[in-house]
């Protein structure tokens, strides 16, 4: 079995004669944790959703564990959208019982103790919650899942600042890197370094830099803000 879990392959993704992603190539490695970082509109959102199976692309190839990615390998990958795509009329109980119906891997014991830290009210019906508890209820829905890839699109959005800390190592806490990889678009780049194995800087639906995390410090001396500066100025 290869080292890596996502492969793309001189990928291009147009939307309606626009170029989202411009022959784009990078492996993932497995059992980490990865950031996709760029301004917006840079493709990082369409990135993912190619990963997901959720978008074709124009040229090239994505594959997932091997696999060409399609709507096939929904079993093999957890996708936590930046969209609201949650049923406003179901409480936060029915939200779980029901990703727990669709998904064979979803972990109710490890959905419980995500509830418990979360602070979330299992009664309260979606449409009640606010912005930031909608997307804990959705890092919930994420994390307890027992799939080998989980999809992140700006997960920290909406979340008050003060808890994302705690949040951001919750996500450490509740994974299982032995088995799965993370691969997340994220605007709080400061606020994720601490947890992150690597990085992608992408600009205008290209590649600006891929690096170890740790290469960037303690090579470069840079912080992974002044290194994605750096590599979206060229």
């Amino acid at each position: 079995m290869s080292d890596n879990i996502v492969n793309f392959l001189h990928v291009t993704k147009k939307y309606l004669g626009q170029i989202a992603l411009n022959n784009v190539s990078f492996d993932l490695p497995r059992g980490k944790i990865i950031a996709l970082v760029g301004p917006n509109g840079s493709g990082k959102s369409t990135i993912l959703k190619l990963t997901a199976g959720l978008a074709r692309p124009s040229h090239g190839s994505v594959t997932v564990r091997g696999k060409s990615a399609n709507r096939r390998i929904a079993g093999e990958v957890a996708y936590l959208s930046e969209l609201d795509a949650l049923y406003p009329f179901f409480t936060v109980e029915e939200t779980i019982k029901f990703n727990a119906g669709l998904f064979a891997d979803f972990d109710g014991q490890k959905a419980r103790e995500i509830l418990g830290f979360m602070q979330l009210e299992p009664d309260k019906k979606v449409r009640q919650l606010s912005k930031g508890n909608r997307g804990r209820l959705k890092i919930l829905l994420a994390l307890s899942r027992r799939a080998p890839l989980i999809l992140m699109d700006e997960p920290l959005a909406g979340l008050d600042p003060l808890v994302r800390d705690s949040i951001i190592k919750s996500m450490i806490s509740y994974l299982d890197l032995q088995e799965q990889t993370v691969f997340m678009s994220t605007h709080e780049v400061s606020e994720v370094e601490p947890v992150l194995d690597m990085v992608i800087s992408l600009s205008k639906g290209q590649i600006k830099g891929m690096e170890e995390v740790e290469k960037i410090r303690e090579q470069r001396g840079l912080s992974l803000v002044d290194w994605m500066k750096e590599t979206l100025a060229k």
